[in-house]
């Protein structure tokens, strides 16, 4: 809204310093700092009302140290986090952006669907909360809305090299890089960013080649295919890792500051031609997003941090994680994933080993037998004796680490 507001104002009355709202980096900037004020002030006010109203954490006795001590925390402090995302997003993008409208759209539907399931556990005393297939099925649709506004808006382009005589019907681009003409043209295409590969573009609609003539027809339905596995594990992943404090957030907030390095050189022309990486038009858009969805996370994780004043419940998790996996198919590098989202990717599998394994040893031996002493992994640590504190720390070293892999994957040609 303010980006329109002084846009107008520097175009009819030539305000001096209105015009610094055309650059990125400022927005950028200013939604970190709001995002970081909402969260800080506002959110004590929350952490206040949530407690007045007793809107406390109810805990099963798992047999975990100090566990018990939070029953009663005030849970549902994932509000905080949404307003800090939305406020300062819709104060400082540009509102028309598609990027942006299908990242409000992620934050407002995830956030909701989260919001229903504390809702259920805290105030109709039900301790399953929202059922598991309710909650696939809000992921699903919310993958299927963005696998085909992805696939179908006329917006959403990347910019690929092209060799004269071009065969899309499309304006042709000229530019020098270095004494090299390239020609090139912004098309709908279904290529993403593979990693650790020197020609790092991956088509899903190649995927079907073997099937013979005709599989590009086909593309459409892969590309769904793997936008629903990808939205569904990651917002999973990062609600089981909301399970010690600060955990979830802190991750999340590198995470999210290595998609805004990713979304800036990706919708910036002149840097993604030097990194030779895919240049995808009007992208630049999301590190406002970015900037407010970080400063969120890290202010959130002032009262978050151990011990937590507040847990942000499945409101906050499942919002987060749905986040992260969009935000990464949108500018196409959501196989990157695997690397950038390690800590949600190993929570989420020890869960799977976990369970996978004791039903297959039930049914095969008789008796359940457990590869981890519990899960998620961040509890196995737990039950073997490791401090809060201490897990929470080694799980952001390893971020960090896989954060500056994966940016280093961008030179890797």
């Amino acid at each position: 809204m303010l980006y329109y507001l002084f846009s107008y104002l520097n175009k009819n009355y030539s305000i001096p310093g209105a015009g610094v709202f055309q650059y990125l980096t400022f927005r950028m900037a200013m939604a970190v700092i709001v995002s970081l004020l909402i969260t800080t002030v506002y959110g004590r006010r929350l952490i206040d009302y949530l407690r007045f109203k007793q809107v406390g954490e109810t805990v099963r006795n798992l047999g975990l140290e100090g566990q018990m001590q939070k029953s009663g925390t005030p849970t549902m402090g994932g509000i905080i986090i949404l307003l800090g995302i939305l406020v300062p997003t819709l104060l400082f993008a540009q509102l028309d952006n598609i990027y942006i409208i299908m990242m409000l759209v992620t934050t407002v539907w995830l956030g909701g669907i989260g919001f229903l399931d504390d809702y259920i556990k805290v105030f109709k005393k039900n301790k399953e909360g929202l059922a598991g297939k309710f909650k696939i099925t809000g992921q699903v649709g919310l993958a299927l809305f963005i696998g085909y506004t992805m696939y179908f808006n006329s917006n959403i382009t990347m910019r690929q090299e092209v060799k004269l005589p071009v065969k899309y019907d499309v304006p042709v681009g000229f530019h020098m890089r270095g004494d090299k003409q390239v020609y090139t043209q912004d098309i709908k295409s279904t290529k993403t960013t593979m990693p650790f590969y020197k020609n790092n573009e991956f088509d899903y609609g190649k995927v079907l080649k073997f099937i013979g003539p005709g599989y590009e027809h086909y593309a459409l339905m892969v590309f769904m295919f793997f936008t629903i596995i990808i939205i569904t594990f990651i917002s999973n992943g990062a609600n089981l890792t909301d399970g010690i404090d600060g955990l979830a957030t802190g991750t999340s907030a590198i995470i999210g500051l290595t998609l805004a390095i990713l979304a800036y050189v990706s919708g910036n022309i002149i840097i993604s031609d030097y990194l030779s990486i895919m240049y995808i038009p009007n992208s630049g858009e999301l590190v406002i997003f970015a900037g407010a969805f970080v400063g969120a996370c890290v202010g959130f994780l002032w009262y978050n941090a151990y011990p937590a004043q507040v847990f942000m419940g499945d409101t906050g998790s499942l919002a987060i994680g749905g986040i992260i996996a969009v935000f990464a198919i949108v500018i196409r590098k959501e196989l990157l994933i695997p690397v950038l989202c390690g800590v949600f990717v190993v929570e989420n599998m020890s869960v799977i080993i976990q369970v996978g394994w004791f039903k297959w040893t039930k049914k095969r031996f008789g008796e359940g037998r457990r590869v981890f002493l519990m899960a998620p992994l961040h509890h196995h640590y737990q039950k073997k004796g490791f401090h809060e504190s201490k897990i929470v720390t080694r799980f952001y070293i390893i971020c960090i680490m896989l954060a500056i892999i994966t940016v280093i994957t961008l030179k890797l040609r």
